[in-house]
């Protein structure tokens, strides 16, 4: 299936994502064309000569409708328009290109930059089966893809994997600090908490059982862990603690996407 792209915005994400794309073979660098890329990939994209199959949407928010106008000529239902901008409904890009366009909205977070992303994709009735199917498999580059067929969902996701690696980084810092109450050497400390957090969840996403069991499997009866966990555990603090933030990050997104 040869497909012709347009990259609109070539930021942190849209330049890791296209990177994904060309690394893995997906696309040609013929078949895209980047707008306001920098040097390196102007010289590798190709004009937008024709009408092109793919629009990916990949500017801020607050720009979104500027740029999405510009791309009208292309909304007669031919081209898929696919959005990555947070907190930005498909009822935006359908009030800006009109009824025809097919669109796809995506939700990465920041670790597709190393293809260990975590992908989230709703689309409107327009976007044909081997349109979504292709989307799916370019987004795939960048890590997981997944879909949901209710947008509102999109706001919890958002909470959680959009905003989460900012929560994972955190317990980075969390755990280091810790480390280093503790008694251990600052960098020693750093090197700990980083890597337990890797390396665990590594096996979390290798292995075949839940975390709840693995959690387990390393609690020895009143031993080191045991006494840890009953502080983070009990009341289930830290369980209500995360709810408590996911839930803020949703309602935020709800709040920015009015």
């Amino acid at each position: 299936m040869t497909i012709r792209l347009v990259l609109a915005g070539c930021g942190n994400m849209g330049y890791a994502m296209l990177s994904g794309w060309l690394k893995s073979g997906k696309l040609e660098p013929s078949a895209v064309f980047v707008v306001e890329p920098n040097a390196e990939l102007r010289r590798r994209a190709e004009p937008a000569d024709a009408m092109p199959d793919l629009v990916v949407i990949a500017v801020k928010p607050q720009v979104i409708r500027d740029v999405t106008a510009s791309y009208k000529r292309f909304a007669d239902g031919g081209t898929t328009f696919v959005s990555i901008a947070a907190g930005t409904p498909v009822a935006t890009f359908e009030e800006i290109l009109g009824g025809l366009a097919p669109i796809v909205r995506c939700m990465p977070n920041t670790p597709a930059a190393i293809g260990k992303g975590m992908m989230v994709v709703f689309s409107n009735p327009l976007v044909p089966d081997n349109v979504r199917r292709f989307a799916a498999e370019l987004l795939s580059a960048s890590g997981v893809v997944t879909t949901i067929d209710d947008e509102s969902l999109m706001d919890a996701v958002t909470a959680v994997s959009g905003s989460g690696p900012a929560y994972i980084f955190h317990f980075i810092e969390a755990l280091t600090v810790a480390a280093e109450k503790a008694g251990l050497p600052a960098e020693t400390a750093k090197l700990l908490a980083l890597q337990t957090v890797y390396g665990a969840a590594s096996l979390a996403a290798e292995s075949d059982e839940e975390p709840g069991v693995l959690r387990q499997q390393v609690t020895s009866p009143n031993g080191t862990t045991a006494a840890a966990l009953a502080v983070l555990m009990g009341e289930d603090r830290l369980t209500k603690l995360l709810t408590d933030a996911v839930e803020a990050a949703r309602l935020r997104s709800i709040e920015l996407g009015k």
